[in-house]
């Protein structure tokens, strides 16, 4: 999508904002998180555009690292997950000129919540040797994380195309996407 660069700016606070609220209204189990925030950050990038969808993952996060926990000696390791997140789906979108099927973005938001399941396992483990807690009593709650991350991926992949269409309209663009500027 087109845009100028004031209001793709503008779009990605707005979204990095959404991104930040939804992540304080997760749940917190032990060793792992149900959250909702990473449809700021595939709206971005599909919408936008790979560089979008990075920033949007990227401050976001940061937000919502500074607000929880504060500054810490990992906390540039936990915003990259969601960074990466929105990186590859943006790559892949507009790889496929911004116009994905579902069966397109199922792919892609279950390969990158596997993506993410994956690094933020990893960053649970160095997070628990940097700061001395025991990463064992997380271990079991990998099969539920996969599990919350793959639904959560189809579910948002059955709302994107519809919220894509109606800020697409919204936008003034039709229905059909074009390649943002990048």
């Amino acid at each position: 999508m087109k845009l100028s660069k004031t209001k793709r700016l503008a779009a990605d606070a707005m979204l990095a904002a959404m991104f930040f609220v939804l992540s304080l209204f997760s749940i917190n189990l032990p060793g792992m998180k149900i959250t909702l925030d990473s449809l700021p950050i595939l709206v971005a990038a599909m919408l936008l555009g790979p560089l979008d969808g990075l920033a949007v993952g990227l401050v976001g996060s940061f937000l919502n690292q500074m607000i929880t926990y504060g500054f810490t000696a990992t906390t540039l390791l936990w915003i990259l997950p969601a960074g990466l997140r929105g990186l590859l789906v943006g790559l892949y979108a507009k790889r496929h000129a911004f116009s994905l099927n579902v069966r397109q973005m199922i792919f892609i938001t279950v390969a990158t919540a596997l993506l993410v399941t994956a690094l933020n396992t990893l960053l649970l483990y160095i997070d628990s040797w940097v700061y001395s807690y025991s990463y064992i009593a997380a271990l079991p709650t990998v099969a539920l994380r996969i599990a919350a991350g793959i639904i959560t991926a189809v579910v948002f992949s059955l709302l994107l195309p519809t919220i894509l269409s109606a800020l697409r309209r919204a936008l003034g663009e039709k229905d059909e996407p074009s390649a943002p500027e990048d």
